[in-house]
């Protein structure tokens, strides 16, 4: 049981150390790229070991925010600091640490507890 609960501290850990080195970037233009972005952020004197766009799975758009991940915190933090609230493409900039993504409840459909009832009679 001592091993088990060491195990999942290890992987509790590991998972906020990446989550640490990797950064939300909000409000980007739905035309830029990610070798656009990563361009950006190297001209800031930042090397992004990846550079993520998030997209439309049906449409292939840009949805306008992405992630980027660094070698190590301090990089990170730099890229924070340097990009935060910069203009980009003509847009403010929103960036900070990454989140893990939280289970979403799925509202789509209908049903008898949509919230949508015929109440006439």
């Amino acid at each position: 049981m001592t091993l088990l609960k060491s195990l999942c501290d290890y992987i509790s850990v590991g998972e906020k150390m990446e989550e640490q080195k990797k950064l939300y970037i909000g409000n980007l233009s739905y035309d830029i790229n990610e070798s656009d972005l990563k361009g950006f952020i190297q001209e800031k004197g930042i090397t992004p070991t990846e550079i993520k766009i998030i997209s439309d799975k049906y449409t292939g758009k840009s949805k306008g925010f992405g992630f980027a991940e660094f070698e190590t915190e301090e990089q990170a933090q730099a890229a924070i600091d340097a990009l935060n609230e910069q203009e980009f493409t003509g847009r403010k900039l929103t960036v900070n640490k990454a989140k893990k993504m939280q289970p979403r409840k799925d509202n789509f459909g209908g049903g008898r507890d949509s919230g949508f009832r015929n109440n006439r009679y």
